[in-house]
């Protein structure tokens, strides 16, 4: 099965797959409210309006893997609206490493990082950006959503180029 086409759960309970966001820049990235680097939403929320409407979108994964996320998704939806009024798509809660592993994330988790290490997901708000082409890339918990490296990958991924200055 193809990535596009694993099944997903919006975090208001519609059913959907990565399909739906077909030719765009997904930045797709682990999150947990109660997390230390939950700061890290502003920077996602940013880069969504800087580059939502040329073809990007960031796309939030809850996950209590880390004991660190809210219990219901209603906690979750208001949390990320109140404190950083997020307005990216955000799904249901997955499990991204062990048995009940969900199946994009262990599609996600082949892909190596910049050290050429691939595998379990070591914290939240780890990043795999997939770009137009199908190609994933990865991104550690403690490197920053607007990063050189991250941003620099998405504006060359975006589908058409930015104007002249």
């Amino acid at each position: 099965m193809l990535i596009n086409d694993l099944p997903l759960t919006t975090i208001d309970g519609a059913t959907t797959t990565l399909a739906e966001y077909s030719g765009k820049v997904l930045l797709i990235v682990n999150v947990a409210s109660r997390c230390g680097l939950a700061g890290q939403y502003t920077a996602l929320e940013q880069l969504q309006k800087t580059y939502g409407d040329r073809g990007f979108t960031v796309l939030g994964f809850p996950s209590n893997q880390f004991l660190q996320e809210l219990g219901s998704t209603e906690a979750i939806k208001e949390f990320c609206s109140l404190n950083y009024g997020v307005t990216f798509p955000m799904f249901d809660k997955v499990k991204v490493n062990g048995r009940e592993q969900h199946p994009l994330y262990a599609e996600l988790t082949k892909t190596p990082d910049a050290a050429g290490k691939a595998g379990k997901v070591k914290w939240n708000f780890e990043k795999f950006v997939i770009t137009p082409a199908g190609e994933i890339h990865r991104f550690r918990p403690t490197t920053a959503p607007d990063a050189p490296a991250i941003v620099s990958l998405i504006e060359a991924s975006l589908p058409r180029a930015a104007s002249a200055a």
